[in-house]
């Protein structure tokens, strides 16, 4: 397992955040401790190409699933193998070492659903050097408070 609980995007019908495809990134992340959205509302998801005869609706909020940094943008799928875990399963901590090359940027993907369906993601500035993830269960089926600390 390359991230905790990340799972491969499922094949479906496009999702579109604010009329934007699946994945959303900024040009930077100005903030040392970037932190993700904990939910993303219906309001905000928009379903296109149902078949036909089918209407779409989205029924509820997606809430944070999982958080990690990658190499590059979502689209790349540059998920990190090398991290370091801690801390008691309840509240678990997985520390990533980010001192290096990244040509295509250090970015942080915030993962949405109980299957991580929807990804947000940032770049993250290229002077941080770690990131450590607190995890703890949510409020919600599915969902994680993730806490975010990076180090520069």
């Amino acid at each position: 397992m390359t991230t905790p609980d990340f799972k491969k995007q499922r094949p479906g019908y496009l999702v579109h955040l604010l009329g934007v495809p699946l994945f959303l990134y900024a040009t930077t992340c100005a903030a040392a401790e970037p932190q993700c959205p904990e939910s993303i509302t219906p309001a905000r998801v928009e379903l296109t190409g149902p078949p036909a005869g089918w209407t779409a609706s989205i029924g509820s909020r997606f809430y944070l699933h999982s958080a990690a940094p990658t190499s590059g943008p979502p689209e790349e799928r540059g998920e990190l193998a090398g991290f370091r875990q801690s801390g008691p399963p309840k509240r678990r901590t997985y520390t990533y070492d980010l001192a290096g090359i990244f040509p295509a940027g250090k970015w942080l993907a915030c993962r949405y659903g109980t299957s991580d369906e929807i990804t947000l993601a940032r770049r993250l500035d290229d002077d941080v050097r770690s990131c450590s993830f607190t995890y703890q269960k949510g409020g919600h089926v599915g969902q994680n408070q993730v806490t975010i600390a990076c180090n520069r």
